[in-house]
């Protein structure tokens, strides 16, 4: 049987599927390996790190596709790659099936094995292929990086003989995976962090890690049995928007990381909350290829909104991407190794296991 994945369009994506680390994993599991030629250059990985590990390596793309039994990517190949797929075959990635719906209908219909790993249950059996958490925790972290870099002034408190300069303040919009990692991160860097979240259950976390959580009175609990946020009612949104609306007149940055699954990103910084803040002050919008949580948001563009500085970009991990690929193939090889009999030599979809009845598109 044989696993293979093609090069990614590096203008979009420059993580990769399958390291060599993990080839070598897939090769011991008794999989055939096959790539696309100058796969991981980019990343400085040259072709003959897979060939000494057994990889098979071709520049002939569609013979790729056309020949593998399983192909792994980050997400959906092009179109007049995925009508190569063969049926009775298996596509694994973050294929995002709300918006590329029909896509993955047509690959359906043609009995393609479609998993979608964006859809993993949150149990304690999927967390060691849970490519959300593993790619969110790097993008928290990243975000943080990101806007520090853009900020014109010093993020720790510095006493000097001339004086003294103040802590930056940072507030953290969703204590999710992404936002707990940004908490953390700009904590080591010396400033004063606050969080906010509409699940009570992320107070604590975020008070383990040093940050200060703003809690809207009356709150109620607005998180799914799958652990993620929920749509708010009217009279928490309102609520919310005043307690955010004072807090922002006092913050430097502000790192937005609230996203509902299969949603359009929920706009939390309204226009004025924008212009009540500090000139020079920088959001850092994680969510804006979803949307954006703010009103200025765009995508891979720095929005200059009266002298407040909104950054949103489609793929922040193409900034990591070393990092992020090795974490994602390992999320990966685990998927598929629960998936794969090795001892008969095939796919098992057994539609009784979570994992799998979760992820397969039907």
């Amino acid at each position: 049987m044989r696993i293979a994945s093609v090069s990614e369009n590096l203008n979009l994506e420059k993580r990769i599927a399958i390291t060599p680390e993990i080839a070598k994993k897939y090769i011991t599991l008794g999989l055939e390996v096959s790539l696309t030629e100058n796969y991981a250059v980019h990343l400085g990985i040259d072709n003959n790190e897979y060939l000494d590990l057994g990889v098979t390596i071709s520049k002939d793309e569609k013979e790729i596709i056309n020949s593998a039994d399983i192909i792994v990517q980050l997400g959906l190949l092009a179109e007049d790659r995925n009508s190569l797929i063969k049926d009775n075959k298996t596509l694994i990635g973050v294929l995002n099936p709300h918006s590329n719906e029909e896509k993955i209908k047509n690959l359906v219909n043609k009995n393609v094995n479609v998993f979608s790993l964006e859809l993993l249950p949150r149990i304690t059996r999927a967390q060691s292929m849970d490519i959300l958490s593993s790619q969110a925790n790097l993008a928290g972290y990243k975000a943080v990086l990101e806007s520090f870099a853009n900020f014109e002034k010093a993020i720790p408190m510095m006493m000097t003989a001339a004086g003294t300069i103040p802590a930056a303040k940072v507030l953290v919009v969703g204590a999710g995976v992404a936002g707990l990692q940004a908490i953390a991160t700009a904590k080591r860097m010396g400033a004063i962090v606050f969080a906010t979240d509409v699940r009570m259950a992320s107070k604590e976390q975020v008070e383990s890690l040093g940050g200060k959580f703003l809690m809207v009175e009356g709150a109620e609990n607005l998180e799914t049995e799958g652990g993620y946020a929920k749509e708010a009612s009217e009279d928490f949104k309102k609520k919310q928007e005043e307690l955010l609306a004072e807090t922002l007149k006092k913050i430097d940055i502000v790192i937005c990381t609230a996203l509902i699954p299969g949603r359009k990103a929920p706009v939390i910084i309204k226009e004025d909350m924008i212009s009540n803040m500090q000139s020079g002050s920088i959001i850092y919008d994680l969510a804006a290829i979803q949307g954006g949580n703010t009103a200025f948001t765009e995508v891979n563009k720095i929005v200059d909104k009266e002298g407040v500085k909104i950054m949103g970009e489609s793929n922040i991990l193409n900034k990591l991407p070393t990092s992020a690929s090795n974490l994602y193939a390992k999320n990966v090889f685990n998927f598929v190794s629960n998936l794969y009999d090795k001892e008969n030599n095939k796919i098992n979809i057994n539609l009784e296991d979570e994992i799998i009845e979760k992820t397969l598109i039907k």
